[in-house]
Order: C-alpha cells, then sequence, then structure tokens
C-alpha cells in the first residue's frame, strides 16, 4: 500500500507514503488514493478528513517519472490518471485540509486544488516544473488560478523551475490559510479538522458543496480545454524526456519528479 489511512474521533489521516520518490504518485498510488475518497463517501464515523504527505521533505511531487501511461493517437484525447485522485472528483463533500511539509510542485495541485484550505509547515515550497520540461501547465494551472491571485498563478505556472513559492508568500497570497513550525503541519491540521468534525455533518457538507458551486461553473469550462491545449503545446515525448535527462546531467539530481514525459 502507497497510501495511509487512519482515523479517530470523526477525523481520518490520509498519508501519501513513498517517501523514497517524494510522495510521487504511480498509477497504484492514483487507485488507492480515488478508492479512499470513495469509501470514506460511506464512512459515517468520519466527517472530516487531513491528506499529507510522509517523510517531511515532500507533499508530492506530482505523478512518478517512471510511469508509463499509454495515450491514445487523437490530439483530442488525453489520458491522464491523476484527473481522478482528488475527493471532490470522487464526489466526496466531506472537507478535506491539507498539510504541507517540504515540496508540493507539478501534479500535487490535482490534490491541493481540491481541498477546503491548507495548512503548511514554513518549510514548504509550491512550485510547477512544467513548461521548463516542454509541458502544458493545463490542470495545475486552472487549480492554481482558483486558488491564487491571477498574477501570482501565471508567475508561478509559466517561470517553470526558475520559481519557488515559499510558505510565506503563499500565506500572504491566500494559497495557505495557516503557517506552522516544521514538522506540524500534520498535527495542526488534525486539529482544525476535529473542529469540522464536531459541527452537524449535514451542514458542513452542504457548507463545502455550496463553497464549490461558487466557482464550478468557470472551473468545468477551463478544464474542458485540458486537454487539447496539452496535446498541441506539449513537446513531442522524446524531447521531454531529453530536458529531463538534460536537467539530471547538470545538477546531478533528477529535474523533478513533476510529470511524465507526456502528462502532468
Amino acid at each position: 500500500m502507497t497510501v495511509r489511512t487512519e482515523s479517530a474521533d470523526g477525523v481520518a489521516l490520509v498519508t501519501l507514503d513513498r517517501p523514497e520518490r517524494h510522495n510521487a504518485i504511480d498509477l497504484a498510488t492514483a487507485d488507492e488514493l480515488a478508492a479512499i475518497w470513495r469509501e470514506l463517501r460511506f464512512d459515517d464515523t468520519v466527517r472530516a478528513a487531513v491528506l499529507t504527505g510522509a517523510g517531511g521533505r515532500a507533499f508530492c511531487t506530482g505523478i512518478d517519472r517512471s510511469v508509463d501511461v499509454p495515450q491514445p493517437s487523437s490530439p483530442y484525447s488525453v489520458d491522464d490518471p491523476l484527473l481522478h485522485i482528488g475527493p471532490k472528483a470522487n464526489d466526496l463533500w466531506k472537507p478535506v485540509i491539507a498539510a504541507v511539509e517540504g515540496m508540493a510542485c507539478g501534479g500535487a495541485f490535482y490534490l491541493l486544488g481540491e481541498a477546503e484550505f491548507l495548512v503548511a509547515a514554513e518549510n514548504a515550497t509550491f512550485f510547477d516544473p512544467h513548461t521548463t520540461y516542454g509541458m502544458v501547465s493545463a490542470y495545475e494551472a486552472v487549480f492554481m488560478a482558483q486558488r491564487m491571485p491571477y498574477g501570482e498563478a501565471a508567475r508561478l505556472a509559466l517561470m517553470g523551475t526558475a520559481e519557488r513559492l515559499g510558505a510565506s508568500r503563499a500565506y500572504q497570497i491566500g494559497l495557505v490559510s495557516e503557517l506552522t513550525a516544521p514538522g506540524a503541519a500534520a498535527e495542526v491540521a488534525l486539529r482544525r479538522a476535529a473542529v469540522l468534525a464536531a459541527q452537524p455533518t449535514g451542514a458542513v457538507q452542504g457548507t463545502v458543496r455550496a463553497l464549490w458551486t461558487a466557482k464550478e461553473a468557470a472551473r468545468s469550462q477551463a478544464l474542458a480545454h485540458a486537454p487539447q491545449l496539452i496535446a498541441l503545446g506539449n513537446l513531442p515525448p522524446d524531447r521531454q524526456a531529453g530536458l529531463f535527462a538534460d536537467r539530471k546531467r547538470e545538477d546531478g539530481r533528477p529535474g523533478g519528479q513533476s510529470g511524465h514525459p507526456f502528462i502532468r
């Protein structure tokens, strides 16, 4: 299992548990996340959830670059395994708080974009490396634009690996709602989730649904364009792979685990 779940006092703690891969998501992890959110729909003992990553170095770095995701030949279709990893994508309307330690980048925004709010450690950093490696930041850019001022989202999405959004700045612009000491994000998020779990659950879930309704129409229309933008704007997979390889040779490290050579 690459995702751990534990529950107490009405709150589920969902932990991405691949610290050796910076909690990057492979296909098994994507399936596990979707299954967990759908199971929580039926678990009346759970009234709120916290999502975090194991190890402290990263919340999540998107899809594991070693994953092979076959793609249809049509330029109008893109198969993206991250589209179904979030709670809202699985029709879960119990509130979810994201607890971020370390890096959150690339495909991590699929998860952050579907959380009610973010609690982050002071050493957390947010970035989106897609453009650096010849990939369109489509879904991520939409999720960011709904949580951040347009200029900040544009800067993060367009500047690729050259831009790092620190936790303090993320708090100032509203991406993060609360800062904690390093190592304390999950603990603080669990306390906030306990408050949510103590409220009448029908009222809480209805409020979550109302909040999402306020931005759902624009979000749905924007996401509908994403597959075509990706198909038209991405470099061919071999050229993307070359950019990743060049980055690794330059500094001795992988160029981030932000995305598959074709998708996020």
